[in-house]
């Protein structure tokens, strides 16, 4: 390290206080890094342009544009076939968590892997409810399997990406689409194996108490209606699957006027209204079946946003009390729509707008934001008005085909090398807003900049650990270092270096930050530099041990119930079985 210049100690310096202000969190960590690429900057160790060069990488334009596309996909439903392929009807944990595990890492191959936690998490939750699993057994998995099927592709996660990006800055080609295939499917393989035959026994069994409200919503009158010219018209209520639902069952069906009983050999038509009784949760469970709709009109029927559920206790002092729905008007006097009572100690049967409300019953209202507080302010109508449910975008599942031809054709064209990468993900993410899978506004909202910022700064770090020659003095020591013990030994030491740091901070920033390391090893062994590369996005990838390494991590822990301890436990035979596998595939391909 003596002959080290002033620049590689500055910056060495710049990088010990950015990692000790990620450690202990004294900002955001987009705020950490621009201000050691500032400081970089200020004194002479980084041009204007050397620093700034991250901003138009091609690396962070792709994985802006690759926001756009997941949200796309996520705002169309067009994924809502996986729940088929998830969830196997006779369950058992080990059985589920291949079922889970499998095609998860398959779409974060190809997506990013945040929004399809976010959009699985819910529905691993109710699932394991459903069948009386603990969501524990099966949400580390969750995570797991997108943080492994992200290291599948180059797309699969943002840190390969940063990986090609830096590669291209210093002068060396890219990685192709399926370059990480040959690694990071054999590592995927092991560890949704392992996680299936005996991982899960290792992850804790806690499942989540419901109570207040929820508890009380099991005895739930809701009612549905069959969408006429729908999937369901013409079929019996056993072949439309109403008979054998779990928490709810249908109790009769009203066809223009009559009641009709619901016998499983009853044919539906379109318009009818099925009656439920059960559990609240059940109403949005049965809306995303096709063929079913809701009974009555939202409160704001072309709005873009399905609007929050509220749950009301009527009060004695109440004007509903002794009357129907229909006849105090209910959506013009108070602003919601009642989508279902429940009445405490007895069930209740009829029409939901035709039945007298009594004091005490437990109603469930989709009304506009800040109802809660209107009514919470006066106590004569209700006792108590709680929220159920947040507003959120509304589906457009009738672009759910647009939206998936068009994510296709993007992996198509890139992976063939018919045009570069970039330049797919940006006609995609503009493809999803022409066709209106996805407005403007939600576009935007869908860049998470902090994660571009953070990208963009670190790829300028790691120029200067480059430029400074910080990251070839780094190199030859651990040449030196593991002379005796041929180049996998290099390899491990790399490896095993960037996984800590990635569990300290960011995987982006241990990627930018050991890639150039790694390629000055690569140059002076004279071995092919793609497998050093290649050994630092896995390793950047491996966050298996704790919960603040990965965003996903992070996402379940709360959901699971889980204790820091429960990554540790779990996540160190992974994070073995990684290391092992990665590195094996990376010496027999490349050295």
């Amino acid at each position: 390290m003596e002959a080290l210049g002033w620049q590689a100690w500055i910056t060495l310096a710049a990088i010990a206080a950015m990692v000790v202000a990620l450690v202990r969190e004294v900002a955001r960590p987009d705020l950490i890094f621009l201000g050691t690429l500032g400081l970089l900057l200020l004194t002479g160790v980084l041009t204007p342009q050397e620093a700034f060069a991250g901003f138009s990488n091609p690396a962070v334009l792709t994985v802006a544009a690759l926001f756009v596309v997941a949200a796309g996909l996520q705002r169309t439903e067009a994924l809502a076939f996986v729940d088929r392929i998830l969830f196997p009807r006779r369950p058992s944990t080990g059985r589920a968590v291949l079922r889970l595990m499998a095609p998860v890492s398959a779409l974060s191959a190809f997506l990013n892997n945040t929004p399809i936690v976010a959009m699985l998490m819910p529905r691993v939750q109710q699932w394991a409810e459903r069948h009386n699993l603990a969501p524990s057994k099966l949400l580390i998995p969750l995570s797991y399997a997108a943080i492994v099927g992200g290291m599948i592709t180059l797309i699969g996660t943002s840190t390969n990406l940063v990986i090609s990006g830096l590669m291209i800055q210093a002068g060396l080609p890219g990685l192709r689409m399926f370059d990480l295939t040959w690694v990071g499917l054999p590592v995927a393989v092991a560890v949704i194996l392992f996680f299936a035959l005996i991982g899960h026994r290792l992850l804790p069994d806690r499942r989540r108490d419901r109570g207040g409200f929820e508890e009380g919503l099991k005895e739930c009158l809701f009612e549905l209606r069959v969408t006429p010219d729908g999937h369901l018209e013409g079929k019996t209520v056993e072949e439309a699957g109403l008979r054998a639902l779990g928490e709810a069952f249908l109790v009769h069906i009203r066809r223009s006027g009559r009641v009709i009983p619901a016998a499983p050999e009853q044919v539906l038509q379109g318009g009818d209204i099925l009656t439920f009784v059960g559990s609240a949760r059940m109403i949005e469970r049965l809306l995303e079946r096709d063929g079913l709709e809701r009974a009555l009109p939202s409160v704001e029927e072309n709005a873009t946003q399905t609007l929050p559920l509220f749950e009301a206790v009527v009060a004695p002092s109440s004007n509903l009390v002794g009357k129907t729905l229909r006849e105090v008007q209910f959506r013009e006097q108070y602003g919601g729509v009642v989508l279902g009572i429940q009445r405490q100690g007895q069930r209740i049967v009829g029409s939901l707008g035709r039945i007298p409300i009594e004091a005490g019953d437990l109603l469930l209202i989709e009304a506009r934001n800040g109802f809660d507080r209107r009514w919470n302010a006066r106590r004569d109508e209700f006792y108590l008005v709680a929220p159920r449910s947040p507003e959120r975008p509304r589906p457009r599942p009738r672009h759910a085909p647009i939206a998936l031809a068009i994510f296709a054709g993007m992996v198509l064209l890139a992976g063939l090398g018919w045009i570069p990468l970039v330049t797919a993900a940006f006609a995609a993410a503009l493809g999803m807003v022409a066709t209106r899978c996805l407005s403007g506004s939600e576009a935007r909202q869908a860049l998470d900049l902090q994660v571009l910022v953070v990208i963009a700064a670190a790829l300028g770090i790691g120029q200067a650990v480059d430029r400074s020659g910080l990251a070839a003095a780094l190199g030859h020591g651990l040449v030196t270092l593991t002379a005796d013990l041929g180049p996998v030994a290099a390899l491990a030491v790399l490896y095993l270096v960037t996984m800590v740091l990635t569990e300290l901070f960011t995987n982006n920033a241990a990627a930018a930050l050991m890639l150039p390391v790694a390629l000055a090893v690569a140059g002076e062994l004279g071995l092919e530099p793609r497998a050093f590369a290649i050994t630092i996005a896995v390793a950047a990838s491996a966050s298996f041990l704790t919960p603040i390494g990965y965003q996903t991590n992070l996402m379940v822990m709360s959901a699971g119930g889980y204790r820091f301890s429960d990554y540790l436990k779990a996540g160190a035979p992974a994070a073995a079985l990684v290391f092992v596998v990665g590195l094996t595939m990376i010496s027999l391909i490349w050295l």
